[in-house]
């Protein structure tokens, strides 16, 4: 049988017999080469779309931008869209960048770093697809927060939009900014937004 999904369909969740463990989602995702997975905190695999062409532009560019920061500035390691993290509520997730203390990274074992490493990301950047709906994507940021991210932003293209996301603060939202400056613990981060525009 062929199941046909249209994109007002994605994500898809799928819920498994028994929630799986990192090894096991590891397998899995070898298997199914190509499909981006996340697990939430019940145990559900979120099966999303692949980035469209222009969307993955903008996210190497913000992810080089990011990565370049990071080799200047030494005191941390810098995670483009494909790493997963194990975060403390149980759930695997992927932003579309993230940065992590060195302290933080080198105290994990080689094993550790070589699976979906068992911490949440100091910083992370969400850029929002044409396929992501808003709210969603919003209700992930909290989800980062909750899960012990300094610092957050959500990009939306389409709004020309960031979203700045703190534990404990309101949500700064900045319109059509020409760049946004990251703090603690990414001070002296600064994204142009020429190129995600």
């Amino acid at each position: 049988m062929n199941l046909v999904l249209s994109p007002i369909d994605l994500p898809v969740r799928l819920t498994p017999p028994a929630p799986l463990n990192d090894e096991q989602l590891l397998e899995f995702c070898a298997l199914n080469e190509g499909v981006r997975v996340e697990r939430n905190a019940h145990g559900e695999l979120i099966v999303m779309s692949a980035a469209t062409s222009k969307t993955s532009g903008r996210n190497m560019d913000l992810c080089t931008e990011l990565n370049n920061w990071a080799h200047a500035d030494g005191r941390g390691k810098a995670f483009d869209s494909s790493g997963g993290f194990t975060l403390p509520d149980g759930s695997m997730r992927n932003p579309d960048a993230a940065w992590i203390l060195y302290s933080r990274w080198d105290a994990l074992s080689e094993e550790e770093q070589d699976s979906f490493a068992p911490l949440c990301p100091d910083f992370v950047i969400e850029l929002c697809s044409p396929s992501d709906r808003l709210p969603d994507v919003q209700e992930k940021m909290g989800m980062w927060l909750a899960n012990g991210v300094k610092v957050g932003w959500l990009i939306d293209p389409k709004r020309r939009v960031v979203e700045v996301y703190r534990p404990g603060k309101e949500t700064e939202v900045h319109q059509d900014p020409a760049s946004v400056r990251g703090d603690e613990p990414v001070r002296g981060f600064e994204l142009v937004l020429e190129r995600v525009w």
